[in-house]
């Protein structure tokens, strides 16, 4: 599903580079919810972006699905961005003279896909993540954990392979997090799909299977989650760290 090797990517701030990956290799060959955790500026949002083809390492190859990142123009990564990565990110990103379930049927109607079959999808979504009584509000009527969902609908609304969730729960209250954390480890087991998180709560990555752990632009260790608590996380976590 995703493998990702020796990865470097710096950015230009002003007169000084910054390296926000040094040599990251990831690879994620089944279906289920996983964790990139780390503390602010370790690089675990940029190699997000990268897997979720939204830039482009300056150095190393991404293959996402099989397919090689690199050897696709600037058009056909626009198509696969739309149709084979979901991305939910921190803040929803909704339209709000929109209603949810416009929403989450956009990225289908910008590909020019029928209307009835798009409105039988977000309606099967909207129901599966538990906000079909909210179709018809517009996102100012909506908590943010229902804004959220909304989201989540969108970015499952092609049945993508992978969904990638930066930091997703940033803007919730805990109880709201704690449902959203507890609703991507559903979506990665009942349809199959292989859901990546990036997030520095133990609190979310108890929900994992597997966390991969990143500091100073490096894949240093990963660890499964299997019988930790979220206090086992951050102890584990934390002695991997030092």
């Amino acid at each position: 599903m995703i493998h990702a090797l020796n990865v470097h990517k710096s950015y230009q701030l002003g007169e000084r580079s910054v390296q926000a990956l040094r040599g990251v290799s990831l690879d994620i060959d089944a279906p289920g919810f996983y964790a990139i955790m780390g503390a602010s500026g370790s690089g675990k949002s940029t190699l997000l972006h990268l897997l979720a083809a939204m830039d482009t390492p300056d150095q190393g190859t991404i293959t996402i699905d099989g397919q090689d990142l690199a050897s696709l123009s600037e058009h056909q990564l626009t198509l696969f961005r739309r149709k084979r990565v979901g991305v939910v990110f921190q803040q929803f990103n909704l339209i709000p003279t929109l209603s949810a379930r416009e929403n989450a049927e956009l990225p289908g109607l910008l590909a020019g896909r029928n209307p009835a079959e798009l409105r039988a999808r977000s309606i099967e979504l909207l129901s599966a993540l538990g906000v079909l009584q909210r179709a018809d509000h517009r996102p100012d009527a909506l908590s943010g954990g229902e804004q959220q969902r909304v989201a989540i609908a969108r970015a499952l609304l092609f049945r993508p392979a992978l969904v990638l969730a930066d930091e997703p729960t940033g803007a919730l209250d805990s109880a709201s997090a704690e449902a959203l954390w507890t609703l991507l480890a559903e979506v990665a087991s009942a349809q199959r799909t292989t859901v990546v998180m990036v997030t520095h709560e133990p609190a979310a990555a108890v929900h994992c299977q597997r966390v991969y752990v990143m500091r100073d632009g490096t894949l240093i260790a990963n660890f499964e989650t299997e019988a930790l608590d979220a206090r086992g996380v951050a102890a584990r976590y934390q002695q991997l760290v030092g």
